[in-house]
C-alpha cells in the first residue's frame, strides 16, 4: 500500500510539476480570457471583478456546430464591463462558406464588441495552399457582413510552416505558452497573446486560457464594432 502511495505522489507531483499554474503577466495592462462549454457556467460578475478586461468565446466550429454555451456567455457579457468577441474554429476539409454562414447565423454583433475571430490550427490533411484559399473565402464573407475585418488565432509554430508572408494586413492573436512574448517575421506584430492555458480566475471552475492585448485600454476600445449608418430614403 505504501509503495502505491508513493507511486500516486510521484505522478501527481511529474505532472504537476510539467504543468505549473499559468501566472499573470503583470507588465501588461490589459487582460483576457477565451472560453468554450469546456469552462462550463461561468460567473461573468466574478470575472470582471477579477480584473479582465476583455473575452473571446467559442461561437461555432465547422459547418454546422455552435459551442452549447455561447449564447449564455454572450448574453452575459453583454451586462459587464468584460468586452466580449466571438470566434470560429476552422476546419480546412471543409466549405469555407458554409462554415462562414454557421458563425454569421450564430453572432450577431453589437456596438463596441471585438472583431469576429478565424481561429486557425490544423490541416486536416489538406495543402497549406488550399488552407490559404479557403481562409481567405472566409475572412471576405465575414467582413463584408461585418464590414469590420476578422482576426485570425494561430499559434506561433503554425504560423511560421503555415500562415507567415500571408494575410499581413490582418491582425494576429498568437498563442504561445511562455513567458516571452512571440516574435513573429518581419516588421508583423501579434493583436492579442494567448500566453498560458492553465489560469485560475475568479467565477470559472477549472483552468482558463490567459491573454494580454498589445495595447491599452483606450486602444482595445477603439477596435470596438461600429454598426454601418443606414440612411432612409426619405
Amino acid at each position: 500500500m505504501r509503495y502505491y502511495f508513493l507511486i500516486l505522489t510521484f505522478i501527481t507531483v511529474f505532472f504537476v510539476g510539467c504543468n505549473p499554474i499559468t501566472e499573470r503577466l503583470n507588465n501588461f495592462a490589459v487582460h483576457g480570457v477565451d472560453v468554450s462549454h469546456y469552462q462550463s457556467t461561468i460567473n461573468w460578475d466574478k470575472v470582471s471583478e477579477d480584473k479582465i478586461n476583455f473575452a473571446f468565446v467559442k461561437a461555432t466550429e465547422g459547418h454546422e456546430f455552435s459551442d452549447s454555451l455561447f449564447c449564455y456567455n454572450w448574453q452575459e457579457l453583454k451586462r459587464t464591463s468584460i468586452k466580449r468577441g466571438a470566434y470560429h474554429f476552422f476546419r480546412p476539409t471543409l466549405s469555407p462558406k458554409i462554415q462562414a454562414r454557421n458563425f454569421l447565423n450564430q453572432v450577431e454583433l453589437e456596438k463596441g464588441d471585438l472583431p469576429p475571430v478565424l481561429d486557425v490550427e490544423v490541416l486536416d490533411g489538406v495543402s497549406p495552399k488550399v488552407l490559404i484559399e479557403k481562409m481567405q473565402i472566409w475572412l471576405n464573407m465575414v467582413e463584408y457582413t461585418y464590414n469590420v475585418q476578422p482576426i485570425i488565432y494561430t499559434n506561433l509554430k503554425f504560423y511560421h510552416q503555415h500562415l507567415a508572408g500571408h494575410f499581413d494586413d490582418y491582425a494576429i492573436w498568437m498563442a504561445r505558452y511562455n513567458t516571452e512574448a512571440p516574435y513573429l517575421t518581419g516588421d508583423k506584430q501579434w493583436l492579442f497573446w494567448q500566453y498560458g492555458n492553465r489560469g485560475k480566475i475568479e467565477g470559472i471552475e477549472g483552468f482558463v486560457d490567459l491573454n494580454v492585448f498589445h495595447g491599452t485600454l483606450q486602444e482595445l476600445d477603439a477596435l470596438g464594432y461600429e454598426p454601418p449608418i443606414l440612411y432612409s430614403n426619405k
